[in-house]
């Protein structure tokens, strides 16, 4: 009999946590607003990252098959072109992603989340400590990321080089001409290199 109460009361509590009220909608609409850089940013993400993988496949051709004296002007046309995507795409992205937010984040935070825990919610986010812990981010990761350049890097630069040396024989030895395969280099050829680009300050969001 006990049991059976207990399971009667956990499922009356579940269902008045999921129960969606006019007040909660509105507490999951200002949610998403003090949200919105950050889902801003997922959008300018998804925009961004097939192009600078474009962007890397084009220096390693510029590099390996373009005479030099042609790189520079050759460089500078993919690299507008690549410029123009990224511009003209990024804000449909970020659009999106705030309206895709409110039907696939808002009915979840909605379901998951009780008006008292919303509530709590948005007080940390608009909290002073919360805010100067946002501010402070971008520092924080970027010690860690110089500090494990520092210490790692020379470690997995060396396991890099041997993997290179590997791809290049197993390559070679596939060619008809015999000739030794010369594997292009990322942009990033080591992680040292790698974890210097990812060192660099984030991007703030663009302000609306």
């Amino acid at each position: 009999m006990k049991r059976w109460m207990a399971v009667a009361l956990l499922s009356c509590a579940a269902i008045a946590h999921a129960q969606t009220t006019p007040a909660k909608k509105d507490l999951v609409a200002k949610l998403l607003q003090l949200q919105q850089p950050g889902i801003e940013n997922i959008g300018r993400s998804i925009a961004e990252r097939p192009a600078l993988q474009l962007m890397q496949a084009a220096g390693n051709t510029l590099r390996t098959q373009v005479p030099p004296e042609k790189r520079e002007a050759l460089g500078k046309a993919v690299e507008a072109d690549i410029r123009k995507f990224i511009d003209e795409s990024t804000p449909v992205m970020r659009e999106r992603a705030v309206k895709l937010a409110q039907t696939t984040m808002g009915p979840a935070m909605e379901e998951k989340f009780s008006e008292d825990e919303l509530k709590q919610l948005i007080a940390w986010l608009e909290s002073p400590i919360y805010k100067k812990y946002q501010q402070l981010g971008p520092e924080l990761e970027n010690g860690l990321a110089q500090k494990l350049v520092g210490e790692a890097g020379p470690l997995l630069d060396a396991k890099l080089q041997a993997l290179h040396q590997k791809v290049r024989a197993t390559l070679s030895t596939g060619m008809s001409s015999g000739a030794p395969a010369r594997p292009a280099a990322s942009a990033a050829s080591s992680p040292a290199s790698a974890a210097k680009l990812a060192a660099k300050p984030a991007a703030k969001p663009a302000s609306k």
